[in-house]
């Protein structure tokens, strides 16, 4: 197998790949709303010690474990154990789950891009109603923004009971995602090699255009202090310290086997270890990056809209009471309108329900993130800067590039192990396999663009690959140190890099690590238990907003067979194996 595996061009294309893959939506969407939740400054602090104790060594471990074992997933840990298959098939699984909803963001940014190029952005203003006679009324409880996004892309139900039909431009959008990811994957690392240099690349160079344009934006400031000044009692809150861990931990791409298939291709004398510490460093980089791009762009739209409500309630006082151009400012507003109410009541309480409550903090405060950031937010502050059409084509290329990046990692995880399978490979070639994983992927994914898809989406993203990718990853830290043995995967490393493992790795492998993993591990349970019965946000047309819901029987049903597809694969493929070696052995006994 050594021999005719096929490798990497050379390290740097091994990095890139790894980085692609690494640096993902997730940087740009979650870690910032976790910085506005939890503290702003101040959440760096338990993200740094989680990359330190949890992030870094995990990746080099499965780095390692790829690096040494020269197969995928499956294959890997069945050389660790042959009891151990079910922990590479639940990788398998899981990925395979993953690419079904993730390229359907990509089905949505190619959306976005193609109307980019339209004068005005189809979400800046709101759509005529069927009379001509105002605007559409949904369109006007809510916002242009959530109206393109809710009505116009989604086409969304009321609820997840009402699945209507599969949308065809989306669906069209979804084609046009797998056909790019299949010509990406079609040859295996000699494509994927050459692609990962522009889906690893090309974000940094949008990000930083965006960087200097964001300074520059009336507001930015208000942002960038907002993200930075530290709330140091969030110290204090569990919830920031298992956030951090979690979001490590899934930023990095951990347990669905993508690192191991890459990893895989390397020669074995690869410094592994160099490139798990400069992987990690550049993922956790890029997240403080994005995060001051998205803050700076987030500061210019909060002091649009309290910019723009000030002068909405100035000009209805000013008229109403017949007040002198200019006499209202932002700093008098309080006092006059306290004088108003008391020396005109009457007056003062016709116009009143029309008086915004104009707040900078509370426009700041909004926390919003996953496709409401990036589809929502992101496309309000972009319909309100000068050449909009330029950023807009900009911000959905790099989303494009993100997304790609990260689901030719997903791909890699499912076809290294089919490719390496013999009875697979032996009769169908490479193009073939990619092919066919492709089209299974985008004929399920289609159900995500249905009327509901967006609420199916919701479910796979927060537990398809959860609480099974904490499970994997702890067997995997077990079953290395405790299992295949610390000191002989040691020894190991050793003879493939010429360098000896430091103490650190091995106390962060046998001991905090794993502990880490099931203090979240349980946390995530109790969370699950004590939250009661699942519920779910959906588009409520008549009022112009999400309001909540409770899951459906068998939506719960469809949450519980993902959960449990991934995670009961590894003690079952084990006790398979149990029984098949004990009947092997009752076979070949001696007869009497």
């Amino acid at each position: 197998m050594e021999k005719t595996r096929p490798l990497w061009a050379n390290p740097l294309q091994f990095v890139f790949a790894c980085i692609s893959y690494a640096v993902g939506l997730g940087n740009v969407w979650r870690f910032p709303y976790l910085c506005q939740m939890y503290g702003g400054g101040s959440f760096l602090v338990p993200y740094i010690i989680m990359l330190i104790v949890e992030g870094m060594p995990l990746l080099y471990l499965e780095l390692a474990v790829g690096q040494r074992m020269r197969q995928g997933s499956i294959g890997a840990w069945r050389t660790i154990s042959p009891y151990l298959s079910g922990v590479g098939i639940a990788s398998v699984v899981v990925s395979f789950f993953l690419s079904m909803y993730y390229n359907v963001i990509n089905a949505w940014a190619f959306w976005y891009l193609f109307h980019s190029f339209q004068d005005p952005l189809p979400w800046s203003v709101c759509p005529l109603n069927g009379n001509h006679t105002g605007y559409d009324e949904e369109c006007e409880k809510a916002s242009s923004t959530q109206y393109f996004w809710y009505r116009k892309t989604l086409n969304i139900s009321p609820s997840l009971q009402e699945n209507g039909g599969v949308q065809w431009e989306p669906a069209l959008c979804l084609l046009l995602a797998w056909l790019v990811v299949y010509l990406c994957i079609l040859r295996g690392t000699e494509s994927t090699g050459k692609v990962v240099y522009f889906t690893a690349s090309l974000p940094y160079c949008v990000l930083i255009i965006y960087l200097i344009r964001g300074l520059t934006l009336h507001g930015a400031t208000n942002g960038l202090m907002y993200m930075f000044t530290p709330k140091m009692e969030q110290l204090a809150n569990p919830k920031a310290w298992v956030n951090a861990a979690t979001q490590i931990f899934f930023s990095l791409g951990l347990g669905f086997g993508s690192l191991i298939a890459f990893a895989s291709y390397n020669e074995p004398s690869n410094n592994c270890q160099k490139h798990a510490i400069i992987v990690s460093l550049i993922n956790s980089f890029t997240s403080i990056f994005a995060s001051i791009v998205t803050f700076s762009i987030y500061g210019f739209k909060a002091t649009f809209n309290y910019e723009n409500c000030l002068k909405k309630v100035t000009l209805l006082l000013t008229n109403t009471f017949d007040l002198e151009d200019g006499f209202l400012t932002a700093s008098n507003l309080e006092q006059v309108k306290g004088y108003l109410a008391s020396a005109y009541p009457s007056k003062y309480s016709e116009v009143f329900p029309h008086i915004k409550n104009c707040s900078l903090e509370s426009e700041l405060d909004t926390a919003v993130q996953g496709t409401g950031l990036a589809f929502i937010v992101y496309t309000e502050a972009i319909k309100n800067m000068e050449v909009s059409q330029l950023w807009s084509v900009l911000y959905f290329f790099m989303l494009l590039m993100l997304g790609i990046g990260s689901m030719l990692g997903n791909t890699a995880a499912i076809l290294t192990p089919l490719t390496d399978s013999k009875i697979i490979s032996s009769h169908l070639p490479k193009e073939a396999i990619s092919g066919l994983v492709c089209l299974v992927n985008c004929a399920i994914g289609m159900v995500f663009t249905m009327e509901a898809g967006n609420y199916w989406f919701d479910i796979f993203n927060d537990y398809a690959a959860t609480l099974s990718l904490l499970l994997i990853v702890l067997v995997e830290t077990i079953a290395v140190c405790y299992v295949y043995g610390l000191r002989r995967f040691e020894s190991d490393l050793k003879a493939m890099t010429g360098r000896a493992v430091s103490w650190y790795w091995k106390v962060m492998w046998a001991g905090v690590s794993p502990l880490l993993i099931v203090s979240l591990f349980v946390f995530y349970l109790s969370d699950y238990i004590l939250t009661g019965t699942l519920k779910y946000q959906a588009w409520d047309a008549s009022q112009g907003q999400l309001v909540t819901k409770d899951y459906p029987a068998y939506a719960l049903a469809v949450i519980g067979l993902l959960v449990a597809s991934s995670t009961m694969c590894i003690p079952l493929v084990a006790l398979g194996t149990f029984v098949l070696h004990h009947l092997k052995r009752g076979d070949a006994a001696p007869v009497a």
